[in-house]
């Protein structure tokens, strides 16, 4: 290769071990996502029922679980991406949540009551979540401006397929050997666990934290200063105003998605649709979710982002409403893969856009936040299926709310994109200035 070629391909892409290293770790922790929502709450409801309970009990039980999990990582998240944001400490915090997430999922396996199975998904669960935090944060470290939405869509995308390795594996172990569950679960647990170690490797080899605030004397004060000052008018934080309108957009909006991924295999059990045809539907999804996810992610370099989230947000409505009136399993079907068409996109837009109209030395902070608003979302959800599930004795009437949610949010994100884009069209009109015009301002 010439120099002069090799100086083009370093302009297109002067990252590029560092964004294989980031999707990687997407494809390693999204075989844990994978199996907490679909062979976890199987084997959940097999525990409680064991236990004397009914199915709708493991529905709700699960519910409250995944509402305590969210809870408090909306309390940790900011706290911890902030200190995040300081020279140098952005690495050991992912890896040292990552570490502790992995252990959790191999101890899953080990046969116990389902309290304290519950109580070892609870911690797996928040220490998955926590690490997400500071790896949604490196975006802005391992790529270009320009490359945000399609490397974002990347990550999800080969994560969807990628953890269709250890799903379909766990899935041959429990239902096509003659290894009892007690046998076949902790076999499967570790398989992920070890999926999710051997992809987290790559990204503490290669990151570097290039955007940081210096150390102030007093970390711990100046990183709680930094968290209260975002939501003060006296703030200098540039674009507040859109920040704020999208956090609330995306607090709406993202509540039925999360609940969507956390409750489906449970929703379906509850049903009574046969656990096959259930784990096949939600494999299709992440192969139906895998050149989608791509998709968007290249739209975005020609339709604005913000219109594409519009249209993601749409088709879940229509999901929320469909779940109302779902009782047969080719329904199900039909429901996976709609999801699948849009559950990339939405997720993969979203935290490319905020990622775009946010300061970049600030972004362990702000995405802490930004997990507070879908964290507490998914709260939110997971917390109304439990409560309507139980008051309604009915499954399907657990989605009315997450409906209502979902039009709140498109009628936020309006609102939201008419503010960013003002300030993105600004932030691309300074860049595309000469340098004497930025010098001068």
């Amino acid at each position: 290769m010439s120099e002069a070629k090799a100086a083009r391909v370093r302009q297109v892409n002067p990252n590029k071990k560092k964004e294989i290293a980031w999707i990687l770790y997407d494809v390693g922790n999204s075989a844990f996502t994978l199996l907490v929502s679909t062979v976890l709450p199987i084997y959940f409801s097999y525990l409680v029922t064991s236990a004397g309970l009914q199915a709708t009990d493991a529905t709700a039980i699960w519910g409250y679980a995944a509402s305590a999990v969210t809870l408090c990582v909306a309390v940790l998240s900011p706290i911890l991406g902030s200190f995040a944001d300081d020279v140098g400490r952005k690495k050991p915090l992912f890896f040292f949540s990552a570490i502790l997430g992995i252990l959790g999922c191999g101890a899953l396996g080990i046969p116990m009551g389902w309290i304290a199975f519950l109580a070892v998904f609870v911690i797996a669960k928040i220490c998955y979540s926590v690490s997400l935090v500071f790896y949604d944060a490196m975006l802005t470290d391992v790529t270009t401006p320009e490359r945000l939405d399609i490397l974002s869509a990347k990550g999800y995308a080969f994560g969807y397929i990628g953890s269709c390795i250890p799903f379909l594996l766990s899935i041959f172990l429990i239902n096509f050997t003659d290894l009892s569950i007690t046998v076949s679960m902790p076999v499967a647990c570790l398989i992920n666990a070890l999926w999710w170690f051997g992809f987290t490797l790559p990204l503490t080899k290669e990151y570097e934290q290039t955007h940081f605030i210096r150390r102030s004397k007093n970390t711990a004060r100046g990183s709680f200063k930094r968290l209260f000052s975002v939501f003060s008018k006296k703030t200098d934080l540039p674009n507040r105003k859109g920040i704020i309108l999208f956090l609330v957009a995306f607090f709406l909006y993202i509540d039925g998605v999360y609940t969507v991924i956390d409750m489906a295999t449970s929703f379906g059990t509850a049903l009574g649709f046969e656990t096959e045809s259930l784990l096949i539907a939600l494999l299709l999804t992440q192969i139906i979710a895998f050149p989608a996810a791509i998709v968007f992610g290249k739209l975005a370099s020609k339709v604005h982002n913000d219109l594409l989230i519009f249209i993601c947000v749409v088709a879940y409505t229509g999901v929320g409403i469909f779940a109302v009136f779902m009782n047969e399993s080719w329904q199900f079907w039909v429901l996976a893969c709609v999801v699948g068409l849009f559950q990339g996109g939405v997720q993969a837009l979203s935290r490319s856009y905020f990622a775009q109209i946010i300061p970049v030395d600030q972004s362990g902070l702000l995405f802490g936040i930004l997990d507070i608003f879908g964290k507490g979302a998914a709260f939110v959800g997971t917390l109304l299926v439990g409560i309507v599930t139980q008051a309604t004795d009915s499954v399907n009437m657990g989605a009315l709310p997450i409906v209502a949610l979902f039009v709140l949010g498109l009628v936020a994100l309006f609102f939201a994109a008419k503010e960013n884009r003002k300030f993105l069209f600004a932030k691309k009109q300074e860049a595309a200035a000469p340098p004497e015009a930025n010098a001068g301002q």
